[in-house]
């Protein structure tokens, strides 16, 4: 296979770190561009950016000049990640998806435009038909794909097992969120040591939506959400890294903890996702221990991309309760986009 050439939108911030630390030494992907905004173009990118992950700075991105957000300034380039805030990628994206370029995202400015994939591999991977719609009515020679947003990654892949084996009809999520998910410097310390915020703007929405979207069925060019009741409940919460989701579920068709169990630990996703350079072996990793999982324990699963799902027992409202954890920058972020990416160089959406 020829390696594929790589930009990253966004490189400086938090994110764009991580795309740069999970990108080293890709058997399939060159970083060969790093851009953000003008106030770093121009600049080496050590001296832009203070790297913040305890992995060191690759030598071969710390001298490399950072590029302004200008598709003209990165003609030929096979695929752009972006790690932009919404508000830029709006604007931006488009911009390199017209020049010719894949683009795929993780910021949310179009995950709920009826053209554009939302996607988990192992959860939804057909979707990725909706790039040809895309390209036919936005005269695109590029396009533009997203991942979820980083809690939803880890509710939509514990429950695509559910649904496919028992059927979904409403769900109760409440997530206690790590402070990286909000970027850097993320909430003041005075707010969020020795307390529990309960307000993330617009996050309950974007779970209870998404979450719909990636269950959904793509039928003739369009995506029906799925038609179960998903309710979340969103708080940040002092843990660095690591998002923890206390579901509780209602099945079409009752099942007992050991069948749900059975069901999670058997779960393998979609065939074209397997095998792709960042997937784990299992998407899911399912806890045996009555105390997990836990994010500083089990964030890492799989270098950071499985997900982990514990505490499966009945319910006494709905059918069953679950706990979940999901690394937020890592399976719900960075590495979810380069998963995506993979997916698409495996079905030929990128050439």
């Amino acid at each position: 296979m020829k390696r594929k050439s790589v930009a990253i939108l966004g490189a400086t911030g938090t994110v764009g770190q991580r795309f740069i630390q999970l990108l080293d030494g890709h058997p399939w992907l060159d970083i060969v561009a790093v851009a953000a905004s003008e106030r770093s173009a121009g600049r080496p990118y050590r001296d832009a950016c203070v790297w913040r992950l305890p992995t060191p700075l690759p030598e071969s991105i710390a001298w490399m000049p950072v590029q302004p957000l200008n598709p003209e300034k990165l003609e030929g380039i096979d695929l752009v990640f972006s790690a932009l805030p919404a508000d830029a990628a709006r604007d931006v994206e488009p911009a390199f998806a017209e020049a010719g370029m894949a683009v795929s995202s993780n910021a949310s400015a179009y995950r709920f435009a009826e053209d554009v994939p939302l996607l988990i591999p192992e959860v939804n991977a057909d979707h990725a038909a909706l790039i040809r719609l895309q390209q036919r009515i936005r005269d695109w020679r590029g396009f533009i794909v997203t991942n979820p947003n980083c809690t939803t990654t880890g509710i939509a892949l514990a429950l695509k097992p559910l649904d496919e084996a028992f059927g979904l009809d409403a769900v109760m999520a409440t997530s206690m969120q790590a402070i990286s998910g909000a970027g850097y410097p993320g909430v003041s310390s005075f707010d969020v040591l020795d307390n529990v915020l309960c307000l993330i703007p617009g996050e309950e929405d974007k779970m209870e939506r998404e979450a719909r979207l990636l269950l959904g069925k793509l039928e003739h060019e369009h995506v029906t959400e799925a038609s179960f009741r998903l309710g979340a409940q969103a708080n940040r919460v002092p843990v660095m890294d690591g998002h923890t989701i206390c579901l509780s579920v209602k099945l079409n068709t009752p099942a007992s903890p050991q069948q749900a169990r059975a069901v999670l630990s058997g779960f393998r996703g979609a065939l074209a996702a397997r095998g792709l350079p960042s997937s784990p072996a299992l998407p899911l990793a399912v806890c045996s221990e009555a105390d997990r999982p836990q994010p500083r324990l089990d964030r890492d699963a799989g270098h950071g991309m499985q997900v982990s799902v514990g505490r499966i027992r009945e319910c006494p409202i709905f059918d069953l309760r679950l706990v979940v954890v999901v690394h937020n920058t890592v399976r719900g972020a960075a590495g979810g986009s380069i998963l995506n990416s993979e997916l698409l160089i495996h079905e030929g959406y990128i050439r």
